[in-house]
């Protein structure tokens, strides 16, 4: 049995976001779109919707944590390029 259309739709869409995700994933070496494209294949023939919503929520999941991950690789960055500020020194002497 095919999952209903609406369904199906919401997995396409999620699979597309997650592959733009692993885009800049930081770390070359971890596959990032050969687990993406493995886990999705595991699960192309769940036929229960309970399943289907369980395994959705694991995708929706790790695209809120890929997310995380690459706003605390920007806020490290910005962190490192400005001074703590510590200082009592004048910067402007």
């Amino acid at each position: 049995m095919m999952a209903t259309n609406p369904t199906r739709l919401r997995v396409l869409a999620l699979y597309k976001e997650l592959h733009r995700l692993g885009r800049d994933y930081p770390d070359p070496s971890y596959n990032f779109h050969g687990k993406l494209r493995g886990l999705f294949q595991r699960n192309r023939n769940l036929t229960d919707p309970e399943e289907i919503e369980k395994a959705i929520k694991l995708g929706e999941y790790i695209r809120n944590e890929t997310i995380a991950l690459y706003s605390l690789r920007k806020y490290r960055h910005l962190k490192r390029m400005y001074p703590t500020g510590d200082s009592t020194k004048d910067p402007f002497p």
